[in-house]
C-alpha cells in the first residue's frame, strides 16, 4: 500500500487504467478486480528448487482440506525437484511435504506488484521503461514449513556442516611451489617506493625567494604545469613546494587543464606583456 501511494504521488492517470510516472509505467487495472492473494513465506532451499523448474514451470501441488472444521493447507514438491546436491556433489533428497502455518494479516493493508518490461514501442531516453503491475491485495498470510522427517534432518545436517566450514583453510605443502610465483626478498613496487622516499628526503629546502624565482621563470615558458614537473624543475620536497604554490598559484580541478597549476592573475606578468604588444 505504501508503494502504491508513492507511485500515485508521481503518476499521471490514463483512461485505460494505466499511469505514467518518472519511474516507469504503472498498471492499476487490477485494483478494479479486487483480487485477493496469499503472502507465503517459504524456505530458501525451496525457492532455489523452484528456480530449476523446466517446461511450464510446475513446481508442485497445493492441497486444501477440512479437518474437524479447520482448514489445513499443504504443499507437495514435485519429485524431480526434490534432489539437492551437497558441497561434494552427492545428491540429497529434500523434503517434499510442507504444511502451511496459517496467519492473519493483522490489520495491515498489503499489496502485491509484479515488475517487468514496459509495453512501450520506444525506450525512454533515461532507459527507464519498466512496468509495475498491481496484482491484488493480501488477504491471507502463511508460512510454508517442511515436515520434520528423515529427509529434512539430513538436509539440516548438511546446511549446518556447510555453514560451519571455514572460508579459508591452511594446508601444509610437501614442496615449495615454484611454477608460478617465485619468492623474492622484496617486491619491485616496494623498491621503487623506498627509492622515491629517499630522494624526497634528500631534497633540502631552498630559500623561499629562490624557489619563487624558479617557479616564475618556469611559468614564463608555459602557463600550466603538473606538480611532478614542478618538483623536477625546483628539486624541492612536494609538501614545501605546494605550500608556496598555494600562495601564488591556482590548482585546476576540472576542465581541459585538470590537475595542473597556473599562476594567479596578479602574478601573470606574461599577460601584461601580451596586452602591451
Amino acid at each position: 500500500q505504501r508503494l502504491l501511494g508513492r507511485w500515485r504521488r508521481t503518476a499521471r492517470a490514463a483512461s485505460d487504467g494505466t499511469a505514467m510516472s518518472e519511474r516507469g509505467e504503472l498498471d492499476l487495472t487490477g485494483v478494479k478486480l479486487n483480487t485477493g492473494v496469499w503472502l507465503v513465506k517459504v524456505p530458501k532451499y525451496l525457492s532455489q528448487q523452484w528456480a530449476k523448474a523446466t517446461g511450464r514451470g510446475e513446481v508442485g501441488k497445493i492441497k486444501i482440506a477440512k479437518n474437524q472444521g479447520k482448514t489445513e493447507v499443504s504443499f507437495t514438491l514435485n519429485e524431480e525437484l526434490a534432489s539437492i546436491q551437497n558441497a561434494k556433489g552427492a545428491p540429497i533428497s529434500a523434503p517434499r511435504e510442507h504444511p502451511f502455518m496459517m496467519q492473519s494479516v493483522g490489520g495491515q493493508t498489503l499489496s502485491v506488484f509484479t515488475e517487468g518490461p514496459s509495453g512501450q514501442s520506444e525506450d525512454k531516453p533515461d532507459g527507464n521503461n519498466e512496468k509495475l503491475t498491481f496484482e491484488g491485495v493480501v488477504v491471507q498470510r502463511a508460512e510454508c514449513r517442511p515436515a520434520v522427517n528423515e529427509s529434512y534432518m539430513r538436509l539440516k545436517r548438511q546446511q549446518i556442516e556447510e555453514s560451519s566450514k571455514p572460508f579459508r583453510l591452511s594446508l601444509q605443502l610437501d614442496k615449495a611451489v615454484t611454477t608460478n610465483y617465485k619468492p623474492v626478498s622484496n617486491h619491485q613496487y616496494n623498491i621503487e617506493y623506498e627509492r622515491k622516499k629517499k630522494e624526497d628526503g634528500k631534497r633540502a629546502r631552498a630559500d623561499r625567494q629562490q624557489v619563487l624565482d624558479m617557479l616564475f621563470s618556469a611559468f614564463e615558458k608555459h602557463q600550466y604545469y603538473n606538480i611532478k614537473d614542478l618538483v623536477d624543475i625546483t628539486k624541492q620536497p612536494v609538501t614545501y613546494l605546494k605550500e608556496i604554490l598555494r600562495e601564488i598559484g591556482i590548482y585546476n580541478v576540472k576542465g581541459t587543464h585538470k590537475n595542473t597549476w597556473e599562476l594567479k592573475p596578479e602574478y601573470r606578468h606574461y599577460q601584461s606583456e601580451d596586452k602591451s604588444e
